[in-house]
């Protein structure tokens, strides 16, 4: 396994970490650290003995958007350089078959938040801050926030986030539906890492099926396209040996608690 400079990654039965590791700067992202993520994530999503990724911010931050010291230095060409690579970041956790979690375990902003934004599934400590707090520069958020927010939240919501530019604790974006669990206590990482555990434990094949048909329905495209290819899965699902295996070990089981 490659060693990086920004980012460290470790690999915990079955679970691909993804960490975050520029403490000092509140985990703020450079062209360096992009770089090394995009690369990170492509060998995640690659290697076949993982089957869930979780990422995570080193220190007091999952990550407080770009590092903007660099960030408000670039040429017009670094700049879209710079989004245009942000665009294979963000996709590359959307677009992967295997699930991606985001464990936000503090600031959670701009960018960082639209990593957050583009994972399957988010937990957070009951500590954590996330928001788009790019109208105070002048801009908007350029990672696919305006977007994807609105595939979690609803308009209202999505507009009072973006136009205020305000930051909301990890209640508010649960109460939402922003945010699927709240972890309290001093141990986050070993929560999230037992939420990540049980996902791993599912079918990997039909995680992935499900990620892919659930991302489907946000497409727009014919509701009944999308019937006949969750019909056709579940056919194909249905005809290979892990599943009726799965299904055989069923009847036996349900068999021998009616014996009893």
């Amino acid at each position: 396994m490659k060693n990086f400079t920004t980012i460290q990654i470790e690999i915990i039965d079955k679970i691909a970490v993804l960490k975050f590791n520029r403490p000092e700067q509140l985990n703020a992202m450079n062209r360096q650290m992009m770089d090394e993520i995009i690369e990170a994530i492509q060998w995640i999503n690659s290697n076949e003995e993982t089957a869930v990724a979780l990422i995570f911010g080193e220190g007091r931050a999952f990550m407080a958007g770009a590092d903007i010291k660099e960030y408000g230095t670039q040429t017009a060409e670094e700049f879209e350089s710079f989004q245009e690579k942000g665009k294979q970041l963000y996709e590359s956790i959307e677009n992967a078959s295997k699930p991606w979690i985001a464990a936000v375990n503090g600031f959670a902003l701009g960018g960082g938040f639209e990593i957050a934004l583009s994972c399957d599934l988010i937990v957070a400590s009951g500590s954590a801050i996330m928001g788009l707090p790019e109208v105070f520069l002048s801009l908007i958020p350029g990672g696919g926030g305006t977007q994807r927010l609105i595939q979690k939240v609803g308009i209202n919501r999505v507009k009072e986030m973006l136009f205020l530019g305000a930051q909301f604790d990890a209640a508010t974006m649960y109460s939402w539906g922003i945010v699927n669990r709240v972890f309290i206590g001093d141990d986050f990482f070993a929560q999230a890492m037992d939420f990540a555990g049980k996902l791993s434990r599912r079918s990997e094949s039909s995680v992935a099926q499900l990620k892919r048909l659930a991302n489907l329905s946000l497409q727009h495209i014919r509701f009944d396209e999308k019937i006949n290819d969750e019909a056709r899965t579940v056919k194909a699902l249905y005809l290979t040996e892990e599943a009726q295996t799965a299904i055989q070990n069923f009847i036996k089981k349900s068999e021998n608690r009616d014996g009893k």
